[in-house]
């Protein structure tokens, strides 16, 4: 199926590894040009190297994206760069961390980071004639998972924010989904980090998944770049889960 995506414009925040470098390896295998952005510049010049030899223009810059000042400077230069926004993908988190201080990194990251992206690309969403906002958020949101703290529960806000954006946006022709992955295994990611460390955790998640393994970053990726695709253009304020079955919960 042609996604109709060759020389769109994609923006993917945390693009250098793991589920963000898969979207921004999907988008480019789609004949997107993308920018990315990540902590450490060197991350950074390794992804753009790599995406460039796939024939798209490639724009990346060193970003935390819970400086907003920063964040917006980013977007506006890729905006700049690429010719245009098509596509937002606020993949970024601050992970998870005890506290009052984990607390606050999270919010900074995984729900301002989102509300400035989000910010900052309107102006050049509202220029595309297929224009698409993709929020990363997680099947922790959904069903308690382990321990209660703010990665859950400040996903869990993204996504109410996702859906309420998407009513907001509609009007203006922007698409606004989410995609909440479950166990996604990755090579030096979390999943493998308990795998090696804390056996027992790892075998028991795999065994409450109906599928039988962990999810992988090309299959995020690939329904990432889909919705974001003209293909999907009936498709907003939606939240897309990828879990092989490990939530319980009946969909309606």
């Amino acid at each position: 199926m042609d996604l109709r995506l060759k020389g769109g414009k994609a923006l993917i925040t945390g693009a250098t590894r793991g589920i963000g470098r898969a979207i921004a390896e999907a988008f480019a295998d789609e004949g997107c040009n993308v920018a990315i952005c990540s902590r450490t510049q060197e991350s950074v010049d390794e992804a753009v190297a790599a995406l460039s030899a796939k024939g798209v223009t490639v724009f990346g810059q060193a970003v935390d994206v819970g400086d907003g000042d920063a964040l917006k400077a980013w977007v506006n230069a890729s905006a700049e760069a690429l010719g245009g926004i098509d596509t937002i993908v606020s993949n970024v988190s601050g992970g998870n961390a005890p506290g009052e201080e984990g607390w606050r990194r999270i919010f900074e990251h995984d729900v301002l980071g989102a509300v400035r992206l989000v910010e900052a690309g309107l102006p050049h969403l509202e220029k595309s004639n297929n224009a698409s906002i993709v929020n990363i958020s997680t099947t922790a949101a959904l069903e308690k998972f382990m321990a209660a703290g703010p990665y859950n529960a400040l996903k869990g806000a993204l996504l109410q924010y996702s859906g309420a954006l998407a009513q907001d946006l509609a009007p203006k022709g922007i698409r606004v989904n989410a995609v909440s992955p479950g166990p996604i295994f990755i090579e030096g990611g979390s999943w493998d980090t308990i795998k090696q460390h804390m056996t027992a955790l790892y075998d028991a998640t795999v065994a409450d998944i109906p599928m039988g393994r962990m999810g992988s970053a090309q299959e995020i990726a690939d329904q990432v770049v889909f919705l974001s695709s003209p293909r999907a253009a009936f498709t907003t304020a939606t939240n897309i889960v990828i879990d092989g079955g490990f939530t319980k919960r009946i969909q309606f």
